[in-house]
């Protein structure tokens, strides 16, 4: 069986497939798996041992530059790499338009999403072969449902969940505690930020653990509030820009995470780090850091008195001493 999986976007999805191909690659014999990903994101399937080609796109990117020769000469090469292989199955699990159409592009039967549960209900049009996931389950889970759908087998039971991730070589940084603890302030969304005023405090009390925190960012704004935070604790110190490899490598070596709803949060599931996730706006029963059941707890927070700092530190301690939360 030779499968070509599409889901490009964003981090964080990119991340909840990693269990379906896991599986697949235990259901189905001699399984060779592609994947076609934003090029932002090809890092993290390259890290799956069951993958073989990754293919990049830059659609994003390429929307942009429609006007010039170089983006039409990309979009050709990206056309000649997804069409040099004949697959058994196509499989869009995405669900949108754009991901429908990279997979039109493809040779091969093309399975996706039913209408009902993908994003994009025209997507559908593209799929020989449509499956249900309902939109209410949590994102792994429709995903490994859609690919045991696909495939022809069952869908496992979620203490067998497997991110299957060979995580990269560890990196240390000037300046670090070598004992640290990664705190993702930053996210896409302003309405699923966690106060800025928690942040102090909850830093405050990490580094009263003799931590130290790693403070990453991903634009001008998160730097600015990364540069905020650290003036108020010595033991923070504000990353460089980062790229995909070098942050996998920081979050691996990592004492533990916290962090909002972002996708560095799934990627700390992903390698097995103890954590906890702040979920101020988002219902962690469909978007919540998902651990494998042998791994390290990671807990989700969502409640305001869950959200206390005092309260989220606690339960911090609790998780790094190995204790139950």
């Amino acid at each position: 069986m030779h499968l070509l999986i599409i889901k490009m976007t964003s981090l964080g999805d990119v991340v909840h497939m990693l269990p379906a191909l896991t599986e697949a690659a235990s259901q189905v014999p001699g399984l060779r798996a592609d994947w076609v990903v934003e090029e932002g994101y090809a890092t993290i399937p390259g890290w799956h041992p069951a993958l073989g080609r990754v293919i990049p796109s830059a659609l994003r990117r390429w929307r942009r530059g429609l006007g010039k020769s170089a983006t039409w000469a990309e979009m050709a090469v990206f056309r000649r790499a997804i069409q040099a292989e004949e697959y058994d199955l196509v499989l869009d699990a995405q669900g949108l338009i754009k991901s429908a159409l990279v997979a039109r592009l493809a040779h091969g039967p093309r399975a996706g999403l039913a209408r009902g549960s993908a994003r994009e209900s025209l997507a559908c049009l593209a799929y020989a072969r449509r499956y249900p996931a309902p939109r209410e389950l949590h994102a792994i889970t429709r995903n490994r449902l859609l690919t045991a759908q696909a495939l022809g087998y069952a869908m496992g039971a979620d203490s067998g969940l497997r991110y299957g991730l060979a995580a990269p070589a560890p990196i240390q940084l000037a300046g670090l505690a070598t004992d640290y603890v990664v705190c993702l302030h930053g996210t896409a969304r302003v309405e699923k930020e966690y106060p800025e005023h928690h942040w102090v405090d909850l830093l405050a009390r990490i580094g009263a653990l003799g931590l130290g925190v790693a403070l990453p960012w991903g634009n001008e704004r998160e730097k600015a509030r990364a540069e905020r935070l650290a003036a108020t604790l010595p033991a923070a110190v504000v990353l460089p820009r980062l790229g995909l490899s070098e942050l996998g490598g920081l979050i691996a070596a990592a004492r533990g995470v916290i962090g909002v709803d972002t996708g560095l949060m799934h990627l700390a599931a992903a390698f097995r780090k103890p954590g906890i996730g702040l979920y101020p706006a988002t219902p962690p029963a469909r978007f919540g850091a998902y651990a494998e059941a042998d791994a390290p707890a990671l807990i989700n927070l969502s409640r305001p008195d869950e959200l206390a700092p005092e309260a989220v530190a606690r339960v911090f301690e609790r998780l790094l001493d190995g204790a139950a939360p």
